[in-house]
């Protein structure tokens, strides 16, 4: 059985939702994230950027964790964020490029995530682990839900559905055209059909946030085990999610486009991937449209690869995967990458964005050969964590992507 909990959010006023929401900090370029600070004083970038108001540059880190939590307690007393009276659950729509996610944002048990209750299909670095432990501790907030999926589940659904005919308590778009679109549920009897529902859920998946999820649930550890009257239903005991079901989540492809063809000529490349690949030459753009297809284009041409079957092994979770079929047969031995995660000669591209960004690299003689993959399927991701393996790095790219500072869980807070 999995656990979700309601609680109490700190969120914005209805009239400052849409000012005070922001993208990821890491998805602002420098002069994006200056011209917002500038012209924005409610966004939440100036939470997690307490520098710019305070005109001076923060020199260690945990001064700079400690005035984030100033700053976030000065957006209390300005009422910037207000805190709901009593216990809810929140159901967040996002509607981005045609597509709709909607899900709940609840609080899910660091026990689940100990207890193999809630599954991972990334490695963790344990430097970061422990640097984001930090910053919670200090700071105390979770100010963007870890997304996680499940098996679709018709009581909740069904909840759901009803809430949502009535009105919003935000609706809005913003700039990057999407959409956004949040209602509490307060209702006793529907947070109870709900928290009961995914009881009967043998597994949460986790598909964004590894990293946050891994450091709340080691920091709620250790204050358990410090606090000598430790009862398990205190704040830290949690960590908020975005809970959303397998047929909402979608998983786009993650792309790989690479600098050179490591000294081969164009000739001597395709003629080494023989080995291992068919190569059907192409007329015009192509993606592939199944697993185990293998997009490429080179110099200014589309090819589709299509692994050997001694290439494909069906019997292991992860050598399964195109993403690495793709690194054990083609980049790694051909192209010389071997460590895909920190090589300056690889980059990659989500196929969120369409193969147009790939194209023009290429074209433009910055990179050399560039490989679409088809996306990585829901029961490929599920099937990986089910086996606790783990995925290759840039496997996936998961939507929808939420925004901070929409509902805010404080683990201080004594109201759930």
């Amino acid at each position: 059985m999995a656990k979700v909990s309601p609680f109490c959010a700190w969120r914005p006023p209805i009239d400052k939702a849409h000012l005070v929401a922001s993208r990821s900090f890491i998805t602002y370029s420098q002069q994006d994230l200056i011209d917002k600070l500038k012209g924005n004083p409610f966004t939440f970038l100036h939470i997690i950027n307490p520098e710019y108001e305070y005109q001076k540059k923060i020199s260690s880190y945990q001064e700079k964790v400690v005035a984030i939590r100033k700053k976030y307690e000065e957006f209390i007393q300005k009422e910037y964020f207000i805190h709901d009276d009593k216990p809810a659950l929140y159901i967040y729509r996002q509607i981005k490029n045609g597509n709709t996610y909607t899900g709940i944002i609840a609080l899910t048990s660091i026990w689940d995530y100990f207890n193999g209750k809630i599954k991972k299909h990334e490695a963790t670095l344990t430097k970061k682990e422990e640097k984001l432990k930090e910053y919670l501790k200090i700071t105390k907030i979770n100010a963007e839900p870890v997304c996680l999926t499940y098996d679709y589940n018709d009581a909740i659904n069904a909840v759901m559905q009803k809430q949502m005919q009535q009105r919003p308590e935000y609706d809005f778009s913003t700039t990057d055209m999407v959409r956004h679109t949040l209602w509490l549920i307060q209702d006793k009897n529907d947070i109870d059909t709900v928290v009961k529902a995914f009881e009967e859920i043998d597994a949460l998946y986790i598909a964004d946030g590894h990293h946050r999820s891994a450091s709340s649930s080691l920091l709620g550890k250790e204050m358990a085990e410090q606090n000598p009257h430790h009862n398990g239903n205190e704040g830290y005991n949690y960590f908020m999610s975005y809970l959303i079901d397998d047929k909402q989540l979608k998983i786009f492809d993650f792309n790989r486009i690479v600098q050179d063809l490591n000294g081969k000529s164009t000739v001597e490349f395709l003629e080494e991937l023989k080995a291992n690949f068919e190569i059907i030459p192409q007329k015009q753009l192509v993606k592939p449209k199944t697993v185990h297809e293998i997009a490429m284009y080179l110099r200014g041409a589309w090819y589709i690869l299509k692994p050997h079957s001694t290439v494909i092994n069906d019997k292991d979770v992860v050598k399964s995967l195109d993403c690495d079929i793709l690194s054990e047969y083609i980049l790694t031995p051909l192209l010389g990458i071997k460590d895909i995660k920190n090589d300056k000669r690889i980059d990659f591209i989500s196929g969120e964005k369409g193969y147009d960004e790939m194209v023009k690299k290429v074209d433009s003689g910055e990179f050399s050969v560039a490989f679409g993959l088809y996306p990585v399927t829901m029961q490929q991701l599920k099937a990986v964590a089910d086996a606790n393996a783990i995925m290759p790095p840039k496997s996936t790219w998961v939507e929808p992507k939420l925004r901070s500072g929409l509902t805010v869980f404080d683990i201080s807070d004594n109201c759930g």
